[in-house]
């Protein structure tokens, strides 16, 4: 792991759990939900000894889902990500210790992966309508790629602030906010007592212990067909994470616009379709994610084979899947 949070979680949660047990029989078994927060669907499903423990359990979770979309949400104008967009560029801003702490890990990311990795693309993505289908012409993109750049975002760790050294700066944690969610929802349910879990937020999964005897199984899908998939992988404790070009896009001229955007160009990447890493924690893996997609695929696996514990598959446009070495199977004598 490059860096490291204190989770926020429910503060209730443990409480909850320690109520007294209905008077009707319970059975222990699997409890699943799934409902649409931070604009993605968030699966829960895990394993408890009664149903007060698992509904309680799955409460936690799709509540502190609920906070971090309220504090790190573009779209909403009170979140502390809209504020520091609106204040950063003309004054310091004082951080949550919560996202002091996520900004200092994008940074780092952000030097490890030579930039490709930069949470200030949002100055271009913000000119982007998925929705509409809309990209930024030259001169609109012209004018605000100048305002990319990680290093101009001032963190001050003795004042806890962020400012930014450009006027038109902007962040983005929607590369990052998710595999923070989910780890964030791990420990909630490893602090109750789970044992076998699995937490989904969108392309952003991570698995708690197995599925009772058996390993969870995710399948990657494949970029091009949404029935077929290019690999199925048994994990257990181990953090997913998917992006692929076909996830927000739209097609102009031949050219397909998605929400994975290469900094230095403000433009989509075109040399890879899709890309899975497996890391221990959902941080690391939805930024290296990002990266690898940005960096194509001979520098992006070389930083993956650089970090201990990381692993990589990808399809680059041509269709082909490229793996990392800890995935390759093993030469048979």
């Amino acid at each position: 792991m490059l860096c490291s949070l204190t989770a926020t979680p429910a503060s209730n949660a443990a409480a909850l759990v320690r109520r007294p047990p209905p008077a009707r029989a319970v059975q222990a078994g699997w409890f699943k939900r799934e409902e649409a927060i931070m604009g993605t669907a968030i699966t829960v499903e895990l394993w408890a000894d009664d149903d007060l423990t698992g509904h309680t359990a799955i409460d936690a979770v799709m509540a502190e889902m609920h906070r971090i979309d309220r504090a790190m949400s573009p779209h909403k104008a009170d979140s502390e990500l809209s504020v520091i967009n609106r204040l950063a560029a003309t004054e310091p801003v004082r951080l949550s210790a919560e996202m002091f702490g996520l900004l200092e890990c994008a940074l780092a990311f952000s030097a490890l992966s030579g930039g490709a990795f930069d949470i200030s693309y949002a100055s271009v993505g913000q000119l982007y309508d998925y929705r509409a289908g809309i990209a930024p012409s030259r001169e609109a993109l012209a004018q605000a790629q100048p305002a990319i750049g990680w290093r101009g975002l001032r963190l001050d760790r003795a004042t806890r602030t962020l400012a930014f050294a450009r006027p038109g700066m902007r962040i983005d944690l929607g590369g990052f906010a998710k595999g923070h969610a989910v780890d964030n929802a791990v420990k909630i349910l490893t602090g109750l007592g789970v044992q076998h879990a699995f937490v989904s937020a969108g392309g952003d999964s991570r698995v708690i212990g197995d599925k009772r005897g058996r390993p969870w199984t995710i399948g990657v899908r494949h970029p091009r067909d949404a029935k077929a998939l290019v690999a199925v992988l048994p994990l257990e404790d181990t953090a997913v994470s998917t992006s692929g070009d076909y996830e927000r896009f739209f097609e102009t001229g031949g050219l397909r616009h998605h929400h994975i955007i290469d900094p230095a160009t403000g433009r989509s990447p075109a040399a890879i379709h899709s890309v899975t890493i497996l890391a221990a924690d959902g941080l690391t893996a939805e930024a290296l994610s990002k990266s690898l997609f940005v960096l194509g695929v001979e520098r992006g696996m070389a930083l993956i084979e650089s970090q201990p514990g990381v692993d990589a598959l990808c399809v680059d446009a041509g269709g082909r899947l490229h793996y990392s070495t800890g995935l390759q199977a093993p030469q048979r004598a």
